[in-house]
């Protein structure tokens, strides 16, 4: 049963301007918490294309919520009809004997949920959730299924951080319905699935309405209502999918190349090494990053402290590359659905806390990072790696990891290739494989 994103306030930009301006010193804490409040004004998602809204998109490409439903407004009518539909759908399904997720997920549905991500350009999370979705349904995918799927996989969507429009206007340029309607008529999508409304995803091509008290469903529309933010598939945004995999001997990561402007998608640069965002914020207020510079933030994976949030990163890298500089990010971390502008290779595997060569970086080593090619190098020799120890694990801050309560979680967290979870890190990588069942 979804929320629903708020209603429109403060747009994205703006707010993204005023955090950059707080982390200049050019606007005051008030200024700043003024605007936050005026763009997380009321109940529901917020309104940018991050993980709370991709979960929305995801539940509903892959048949587990009712049709159209992700993104109508909380405190409408027509919200409140759709829950209460959800919950007699729920109740009803309850009592038939093959309606669980056991009959529901397959590789088909992790399959459509996949390419709903790449068409839309959603949440970098995803590369870890649906992962471990796959994997608590007995499946096996990994990036290398992200990147063959996004190969093919048209972005149809520009949404912030892809775009200026929030979700409410890719709702009201034919959202969800029109999406899906697109895809499976190119063929990209299966739909010949099982769903919470039956077999068949053809009925999630519909969109809710009310007919006096009455929730019914009709055709969604046809046609976008604005192709600056959705498009059909002819006349997709870029041939292939908001998500990239990057590879090299760094190991493995994603970017989000579907936020970052072409300019801006290959930097070549020396690196500044740190073990917390916090300690490249204090650089950033040190005056000490006005360059161009790759930022290596490592230790923030699985094992080493449950894979925080690096949300933080965002205002101070894009100040600087607004300044000109050449910026970019690589870290075993995450850094969510808001991550964009900045190219930002996050994920990174093997971790530092698992001896990834991450931990062998060393400031000023030079490091490229290519959103094209989907390279990610590090310029150092193969002697000279072998001949660097690793360096000795940082303090654990009570504020980074919390009071040692998730410790045994943190120790026995899967990779993040692997869907970063403690609960199936001991599966066999021997499951069924979901990519050979894309369409």
């Amino acid at each position: 049963v979804p929320a629903g994103p708020m209603t429109s306030g403060l747009s994205n930009n703006d707010k993204a301007r005023v955090r950059q301006q707080f982390t200049q010193g050019l606007v005051d804490r008030d200024t700043l918490l003024k605007a936050e409040q005026a763009a997380y004004h009321s109940a529901g998602t917020c309104t940018f294309y991050g993980t709370a809204n991709s979960n929305q998109m995801l539940m509903e490409i892959m048949g587990l919520q009712l049709p159209g439903s992700s993104f109508v407004n909380p405190g409408t009518r027509l919200r409140e009809a759709l829950t209460q539909a959800a919950v007699t759908q729920a109740v009803a399904l309850a009592q038939q004997n093959d309606s669980g997720m056991g009959f529901q997920i397959n590789a088909q549905v992790i399959v459509n949920g996949i390419v709903g991500l790449l068409a839309t350009g959603g949440s970098t999370n995803h590369s870890l959730h649906l992962v471990a979705m796959a994997r608590a349904a007995g499946l096996v995918i990994n990036w290398d299924d992200f990147s063959e799927l996004s190969a093919v996989v048209p972005l149809l969507a520009r949404v912030y951080p892809n775009g200026s429009a929030d979700v409410n206007h890719f709702h009201a340029a034919g959202g969800m319905g029109f999406v899906i309607r697109q895809l499976l008529a190119a063929g990209l999508l299966h739909g010949d699935v099982h769903t919470v409304m039956g077999q068949g995803l053809h009925r999630y091509t519909q969109e809710p309405w009310l007919d006096g008290d009455q929730l019914r469903w009709r055709d969604a529309p046809a046609v976008s209502g604005d192709e600056d933010v959705l498009r059909p598939t002819e006349r997709a945004f870029s041939a292939d999918g908001g998500l990239r995999l990057l590879t090299g001997n760094l190991g493995r990561a994603v970017v989000k190349v579907s936020a970052v402007k072409p300019a801006h998608r290959v930097v070549r640069a020396p690196a500044v090494v740190v073990d917390s965002q916090q300690a490249l914020a204090q650089r950033y207020k040190d005056g000490l990053l006005n360059r161009d510079f790759i930022a290596v933030v490592r230790e923030q994976g699985p094992q080493a402290n449950g894979m925080p949030e690096l949300h933080k990163l965002t205002p101070v890298l894009g100040v600087l590359q607004d300044q000109g500089h050449r910026v970019a990010l690589v870290t075993d971390g995450r850094m969510s659905g808001a991550s964009g502008k900045v190219p930002a290779a996050i994920h990174l595997s093997p971790e530092s806390r698992n001896g990834g060569m991450i931990a062998k970086v060393r400031d000023g080593d030079m490091i490229t990072l290519n959103c094209d090619t989907g390279q990610l190098t590090l310029e150092v020799s193969d002697a000279e790696l072998a001949s660097r120890p690793l360096p000795e694990r940082p303090a654990d801050p009570l504020w980074q990891s919390g009071q040692g309560l998730f410790g045994l979680f943190r120790q026995h967290a899967a990779w993040a290739e692997e869907g970063a979870s403690p609960l199936l890190a001991a599966m066999p990588a021997s499951l069924p494989t979901a990519v050979s069942h894309a369409p």
